[in-house]
């Protein structure tokens, strides 16, 4: 099997559209790792390629989830793993691309899943709603710190799962996480640029989602139904908010920027502290050749070892 491309980094960096030219360039075809992006008609906020732009490059796991579906990691582990099986069955290269990065740690790396109880999840959500994600936020942050350091206190989903692995298996949330270890052979680009030129890339970003018809598309995605993962996500909130007459289009606006910085910084939170990532300039004119160069070097065994002990790489924004 050839190694695996994988295209990671911040939004709004510019990895689809390299993930493309990679994709053309190399003769592969591209395999989505952004957990939002698996849901159907949610195309506009997530900024999925429409498919008369994806010059004729075949993606998979796009649009394969209901918006009221929750999406699950292992169930997405299955899946692509599956879809790197059949590509590798035809000769085909994968490309990987998207910003969710226990989704790409999902595809790649050695990662196990414990079980689930369904009444200690739902006992847990009940206490949710009565306490509020932040409480079992603290308790999450009293029995696991590390874990508690990399899950927000207003992300209940992953608190809720957090401290369920942590009753049903004894151990650390943390301890279940992967490490830096590849299951599946892979070569990680990642792409950022100073965070003043993010900014910029992301303000722009909320203007297309606005001006490119968002409110219409959430407008039909809440007719249908969505679920808590669909309805939380970044832009989608906001725009539900401004249906609902909760905040006015300035204001949803804002709010959009504002929450898209902060995935941003999460983002490269996450994918900085992986030494196996080989980090390029989004704004280099020579962004194609330079990651070829890096896929090329990785084929031929020519990519230094990363060092898994040693400090955390620094990117370019940091």
């Amino acid at each position: 099997m050839s190694l695996v491309v994988a295209v990671v980094g911040p939004t709004a960096t510019g990895k689809s559209d390299l993930a493309l030219d990679l994709a053309q360039a190399l003769g592969a075809e591209v395999v989505n790792t952004d957990a939002m992006q698996l849901y159907r008609g949610m195309d506009v906020g997530t900024a999925k390629l429409p498919p008369d732009e994806r010059r004729g490059v075949p993606h998979h796991l796009l649009d394969v989830l209901d918006p009221l579906q929750e999406a699950s990691v292992a169930d997405y582990q299955e899946l692509a793993r599956g879809v790197l099986v059949e590509l590798a069955g035809r000769g085909v290269r994968a490309v990987a691309v998207g910003g969710s990065g226990l989704y790409v740690r999902a595809l790649l790396d050695r990662m196990e899943f414990p079980g689930t109880d369904p009444q200690l999840r739902a006992a847990l959500e009940q206490r949710v709603e009565v306490e509020g994600a932040r409480a079992l936020h603290d308790e999450l942050a009293a029995a696991d710190p590390v874990a508690a350091e990399g899950i927000g206190p207003r992300n209940a989903r992953r608190i809720v799962r957090a401290l369920e692995v942590i009753a049903l298996t004894g151990r650390p949330y943390s301890a279940n996480l992967p490490g830096h270890e590849y299951e599946v052979p892979a070569v990680q680009i990642g792409l950022d640029c100073d965070r003043a030129t993010l900014d910029a890339r992301i303000e722009r970003r909320v203007e297309r989602m606005w001006d490119g018809g968002l409110l219409d598309e959430v407008r039909l995605l809440a007719a249908h139904g969505m679920g808590r993962t669909a309805s939380r996500a970044v832009g989608y909130a906001q725009a539900l908010a401004q249906l609902d007459g909760e905040l006015d289009e300035q204001a949803a606006r804002a709010a959009t920027t504002a929450g898209t910085r902060r995935l941003a910084r999460k983002q490269m939170g996450w994918f900085g502290r992986d030494p196996r990532v080989h980090w390029l300039d989004a704004r280099d004119p020579d962004l194609l050749e330079r990651a070829l160069e890096v896929v090329a070097a990785a084929d031929a065994g020519r990519l230094p070892a990363p060092d898994l002990s040693g400090p955390v790489r620094r990117t370019l924004g940091s």
